[in-house]
């Protein structure tokens, strides 16, 4: 059977990611939803995140390149005196550590090292790929590589809320960042560890949460209702469409 949808249809859908999902899960119901099969995305987020989730349908897909380069906003969740392999909460635990009586001040005073341009060392259970193979891949068979520092840069890195061991924040900052690796590095500074429990991506570029719809109502409108929903390309991307 073709996947091809008898009318063509173009243009941003922003969907509010549920946790659980790959973005590529989302690609894949979105097209049995669509019954189309040219719908990509601008920007991964990791299963256990929710949020903004740019979806690029038809020929929106060749703005691709433009909105991932977009910087990104998040709020987050690190557990301090708990460090895992993945540096998140899907990870294993590989060590736990007693949690300091750490005050806000010191906490907002190592949050404020983090601001600016640096490198950052991408965490082993990733993506991106050495020599052909992806480093998860190695990561699951107990290997440790050494990994090329990708520059970053770091707008904003608040704290929202503080109780022991659990401080949650809010960090903007360019595409390419892990912010699970910002967790792990804030424990470390902190000489405790940390991982990263919860993420929320609040905005793309000039997208926002609030435009957001979750999967599940995004699947329960019909074709024009979703259409109603698209932002035309020329929009989401003006420079590009000209």
């Amino acid at each position: 059977m073709s996947l091809q949808s008898p009318k063509e249809i173009d243009g941003v859908l922003l969907v509010d990611k549920p946790m659980g999902l790959t973005s590529h899960d989302v690609v894949y119901r979105l097209r049995r939803k669509l019954q189309m099969k040219k719908i990509g995305h601008a920007g991964t987020l990791d299963p256990m995140a929710t949020g903004v989730l740019v979806m690029l349908i038809g020929k929106a897909t060749r703005i691709s390149q433009y909105l991932m380069s977009v910087d990104k906003r998040y709020e987050g969740e690190a557990t301090l005196g708990v460090i895992t392999d993945s540096q998140d909460a899907e990870g294993e635990i590989m060590e736990t550590r007693p949690v300091p009586e750490l005050t806000e001040t010191q906490v907002r005073t190592a949050m404020k090292t983090f601001l600016g341009d640096q490198y950052q060392t991408p965490p082993m259970h990733s993506a991106i790929k050495v020599d052909g193979v992806k480093l998860y891949q190695l990561a699951r068979k107990g290997e440790v590589v050494e990994r090329e520092p990708r520059f970053i840069r770091v707008t904003a890195f608040d704290l929202l809320s503080f109780t022991l061991p659990k401080l949650a924040f809010d960090l903007h900052c360019t595409k390419g960042t892990y912010v699970r690796t910002v967790a792990h590095d804030l424990g470390q500074k902190l000489g405790c560890g940390a991982h990263l429990s919860a993420l929320r991506r609040t905005a793309s570029g000039q997208f926002r949460i609030a435009q957001c719809l979750p999967l599940d109502e995004i699947e329960k409108l019909s074709i024009p209702e979703i259409e109603k929903r698209l932002i035309p390309t020329y929009e989401a991307a003006p420079r590009v469409a000209q």
